[in-house]
């Protein structure tokens, strides 16, 4: 006849499938955490690589930290010899489907937006997702060479001179918010008086409103 059932014995067999969970879970966790720490450190570095212009250094290794209007943001260092050639920013903000993250390449010497590199983002396929496009005349393209001390970093419809993606206004708007938010940082990287950084300031967007993604 089979022993009855007990809350005492149910407490038990509970207690150790518990403890097998978490030992394999820490097991998995040990066997793929630096699989993974190197995945991510592959794409940051791949990133970098299509925002900077030319340098022989390793700007992954060499980060630092700024903080602009209480956040910090991470900012690594492009040289070629001594020189400083660019830095590459990391920003977000967030659009229509959640958190865009974009990196964002700037020369040193000019200013200029160099390439903007899309990291990761939820927008919707077909319309917003068009900002990680990289076919010729996609969106993300007008953003290089930009000098966001001579233009304004603001769509058309709220009198900047950024080409929104059509139906994707809060998209657009977000990921041009991201971008000037990169500019603020440099700006404060390079250690510019706050005259330097009307232009940035001014071409926050809101991307709160609108009925279009």
């Amino acid at each position: 006849m089979a022993k009855e059932s007990s809350f005492k014995n149910m407490v038990i067999v509970l207690g150790l499938i518990c403890l097998i969970c978490s030992a394999l879970l820490a097991l998995v966790y040990g066997v793929t955490e630096d699989p993974i720490a190197d995945a991510l450190v592959a794409k940051t570095n791949d990133a970098i690589s299509k925002v900077l212009p030319e340098y022989d250094n390793m700007p992954g290794e060499e980060s630092s930290v700024v903080e602009v209007n209480g956040k910090k943001y991470v900012v690594y260092t492009a040289k070629k010899g001594e020189n400083v050639t660019g830095y590459a920013i990391e920003s977000n903000a967030a659009g229509f489907g959640g958190e865009i993250k974009l990196m964002v390449g700037f020369d040193a010497a000019s200013g200029e937006i160099y390439n903007v590199y899309v990291i990761s983002h939820n927008e919707t396929p077909g319309l917003g997702a068009k900002i990680g496009d990289n076919s010729p005349n996609n969106f993300k393209e007008q953003f290089r060479g930009f000098n966001p001390a001579e233009k304004v970093l603001r769509v058309h419809q709220e009198g900047g001179d950024v080409d929104a993606i059509t139906a994707s206004t809060i998209t657009s708007k977000a990921f041009t918010s991201a971008v000037s938010t990169a500019y603020d940082v440099f700006i404060t990287l390079k250690g510019d008086d706050a005259d330097a950084v009307t232009s940035a300031t001014s071409a926050k967007t809101n991307i709160g409103g609108g009925n279009n993604e």
